[in-house]
């Protein structure tokens, strides 16, 4: 990994591009990402497929509420970065290939324990928890050293690395609807759990810290006693850092957008059959979405390292915004099928190209906000508040769906999709002020600083 990377730099140095070998060399971190975001981000499939099962009898589901089968993929989704600082300081003292290499094994395990579930709690536990904590184990190590390998198409190379979770979604949302169809949805969560493996230990083996930042981990180590006094102690963020106000405008930024991005990936199906559309239409809307957020991600990462991270950043949060309000509220209130259907998919597009490339965004205007050095611990304490702040949100839009609603199925949603315009706004705001923050210099005064 670090030899194929530092070509990766040199070239994007030197020559100002990317190569499609250069491209190519990102595969490793990008394969971690298309699997295990992938597949979370497919849950909408099993989201679909769980809430029917909980309108027949005698099945682990039977009886159970949108919102607490929603609590399945929330809980994966939110610990797959609640985690985050203690992942980083196990990957500074034992290697980042070792702690990848136990999150691929937690995260084929867990999808297929989660086969075998009885009842609804054992999905949570296995599906939910256990899968969120080996997704954590090998996303979270695959994005914190990838930034610190780029230098000035460092909003590109993560572009494409995240692009692994569109990617993903779009390879296993119609891929694990199918098998669900021909094998059953407990043996669609086997094959997927033995492919994952297959793929991510591979990807985990390359896992390696750019070479100054190891430089720096292995001077900290070798100040330790031993290895196991790294188990519990996290990265702390530099109180300087935390106390600014340029922190904690990201911090409520990152608050914000979290609480409700997952809200419509997760129920892209199950709104679109209040639409009048099939089981199969609904897993392709999350196809769809998926390819766009792939898309975004590259092309708005190849943009912002012209424009400047930050700018992208404010530009893309504001158009997720205007986007919900405009299509998403639109299509649930309107009581003509055909417009609500319109509405829904020109959201289901724009939503998957702006929305997503917060994700991309966001750890690249850390490096520009913070610095190099100071990466790993903002980075690890900001993805944990956005773990926190999806496992409140995502389950508060989950019950804002309310079970009936005459004449016009779609209303169901109108309080899920208020609550996402609502904090999307916000997070719009709260990522301006981030941009006017970044703009005041040392002495107090504004500088002229727009490409960051």
């Amino acid at each position: 990994m670090s030899t194929l990377t530092e070509t990766v730099v040199d070239s994007a140095s030197s020559h100002g591009h990317f190569s499609q070998d250069d491209i190519a060399l990102t595969q490793p971190s990008f394969t971690i990402v298309f699997t295990c975001c992938g597949i979370n981000f497919a849950f909408g499939v099993f989201q679909a497929v769980y809430e029917t099962l909980s309108q027949q009898p005698d099945t682990p589901f039977t009886g159970a509420s949108p919102a607490e089968v929603d609590l399945i993929g929330t809980m994966s989704i939110s610990l797959m970065t609640i985690g985050a600082p203690f992942v980083v300081a196990w990957a500074k003292r034992f290697s980042p290939k070792s702690i990848s290499l136990i999150g691929s094994t937690t995260f084929s395990a867990a999808l297929i324990l989660a086969s075998f579930g009885k009842s609804l709690w054992h999905f949570e536990v296995t599906q939910g928890v256990l899968l969120g904590l080996g997704t954590s184990l090998s996303y979270m190590v695959a994005v914190t050293i990838a930034p610190t390998w780029f230098t000035t198409r460092r909003g590109l190379g993560l572009g494409i690395i995240t692009s692994g979770t569109g990617i993903g979604g779009l390879v296993w949302a119609p891929a694990l609807k199918a098998a669900v169809d021909s094998m059953g949805y407990r043996n669609a969560l086997r094959l997927a759990g033995g492919i994952s493996f297959g793929l991510n230990i591979i990807a985990s083996s390359a896992m390696a810290w750019e070479p100054e930042a190891k430089a720096r981990i292995d001077m900290e180590n070798s100040a330790r006693t031993s290895r196991i006094d790294g188990i519990l102690k996290v990265p702390i963020i530099d109180w300087r850092i935390a106390r600014t106000r340029k922190f904690a405008a990201q911090a409520l930024g990152s608050i914000f957008q979290s609480a409700v991005y997952y809200l419509p990936i997760f129920f892209f199906a199950t709104y679109a059959r209040t639409l009048g559309y099939s089981d199969t239409a609904g897993a392709n809307f999350i196809a769809i979405s998926n390819m766009c957020n792939a898309v975004g991600k590259i092309a708005i990462g190849y943009a912002a390292d012209h424009m400047g991270r930050l700018n992208a950043l404010v530009v893309t949060t504001m158009i997720s915004a205007i986007v919900t309000v405009s299509f998403w509220v639109p299509s649930t209130l309107s009581g003509d099928a055909a417009t609500s259907q319109g509405l829904f998919i020109a959201f289901t597009v724009l939503y998957g190209i702006f929305a997503s490339a917060y994700v991309a965004l966001f750890p690249a205007s850390l490096v520009e906000l913070f610095g190099v050095h100071n990466f790993a611990s903002v980075n690890g304490v900001l993805y944990m508040v956005r773990g926190l702040a999806s496992l409140v949100g995502t389950p508060v839009g989950g019950v804002l769906i309310r079970s009936h609603s005459s004449g016009n199925p779609s209303r169901s949603y109108e309080g899920m999709a208020l609550l996402t315009s609502v904090l999307l706004v916000a997070a719009s705001f709260s990522v301006m002020w981030v941009r006017v923050e970044a703009m005041i210099g040392v002495d107090g005064k504004l500088v002229k600083k727009w490409k960051m």
